[in-house]
């Protein structure tokens, strides 16, 4: 089929390829164009069936609509849901979404914003992996970027995140308070801001109850994979934990099944619980005790910061929002209390 050009629809009606580009963009009006014209072009355009180039009227407006996401793992519950919430936030606002996913590498998440860049996106949100920030630092002199989830320190650049600190405080202080003293607490990736933070919070509630000694910390990446083997070793040890504490979702389950080969239940055996919420876990038996974040203002929070940078009458300002927001557990029947001696 022959491609339907403006010249062809212009020769079809009598007029010129401006005329014709000024009523498909709305300017018939403000170009005096009369309505008798107007109404000639776009029967023909709907005849025709004529679909306007994207990447020509990119260039013309230099804009594209477009926002692009820097994902760690789509298939990931948790970013799943970030990436749903992101895509509606950004539709409100008028932008479509094109997301790109950095596999939790660094240099795939370069490689992305660089790439993203070239497509024209208007802007980027990001959850970041890695600790170099000079990538993301180089385009947001281009482009605006928020980060979301995650930060880089010692970057100006801005973000929403989770105090995951809190969360990870609150969730061992939970298992504490429930009489739990051998806790283990199954890490994600090391270098990955709030697997640290989390890590550190689960260290302060330990050593303000004076059992620093009693918490294991294992573990090196936020899959189900990890959470599996991470757990089999520990279930196989000399003195295995009364409680685990799992810092994803993904974590979580591998834990679960290690749990399950091993004939143990939860809460009766080993207490369990989970950093992130996903609606599954009270489909789960039990219903898992979890530490939530607040993942949809997250995302709303973070596509607002990035409009308003893109809103022309921001353009002097450019001061950086750094947002942390708390989050809150989510009580299941995953944790029993234990008696002390």
């Amino acid at each position: 089929m022959k491609k339907i050009t403006l010249r062809a629809i212009a020769d079809r009606c009598g007029c010129s390829v401006t005329t014709v580009s000024r009523v498909l963009n709305g300017n018939a009006e403000k170009f005096r164009i009369s309505p008798k014209t107007a109404d000639a072009v776009m029967a023909e355009i709907t005849r025709t069936g004529y679909v306007p180039s994207f990447t020509a009227q990119t260039l013309r407006k230099k804009k594209s609509g477009m926002i692009g996401l820097l994902l760690p793992s789509i298939a990931n519950p948790y970013f799943a849901d970030m990436a749903s919430h992101l895509i509606s936030e950004l539709h409100i606002s008028g932008y479509s979404a094109i997301i790109f996913d950095t596999m939790e590498n660094a240099a795939r998440l370069d490689s992305g914003a660089r790439e993203l860049l070239l497509r024209r996106v208007e802007g980027i949100i990001a959850v970041p992996c890695g600790n170099n920030s000079s990538t993301l630092e180089l385009v947001s002199r281009e482009i605006p970027v928020v980060l979301v989830d995650r930060f880089y320190e010692h970057s100006s650049l801005s973000y929403v995140t989770t105090n995951n600190f809190k969360g990870g405080y609150d969730g061992t202080k939970s298992l504490i308070q429930a009489g739990h003293r051998h806790i283990a607490c199954i890490q994600g990736a090391r270098d990955s801001m709030p697997n640290r933070e989390r890590v550190q919070g689960c260290l302060k509630a330990m050593e303000e109850a004076g059992l620093a000694d009693c918490l294991t910390v294992t573990g090196n990446d936020f899959s189900v994979q990890n959470g599996y083997l991470s757990s089999k070793l520990l279930l196989l040890g000399a003195q295995p934990p009364t409680a685990i504490f799992a810092l994803s979702n993904t974590i979580l389950l591998g834990a679960l099944k290690a749990i399950r080969e091993s004939d143990l239940r939860v809460p009766e055996d080993i207490s369990l619980i989970s950093f992130d919420d996903n609606m599954y876990m009270d489909y789960l038996t039990p219903a898992i005790t979890r530490i939530e974040q607040p993942v949809e203002n997250m995302a709303k929070l973070s596509v607002k910061i990035l409009c308003d940078m893109l809103d022309s009458s921001h353009e002097a300002d450019s001061s950086s929002s750094q947002i942390r927001l708390l989050p809150h557990i989510i009580n299941g029947q995953s944790i029993a209390n234990i008696t002390l001696y």
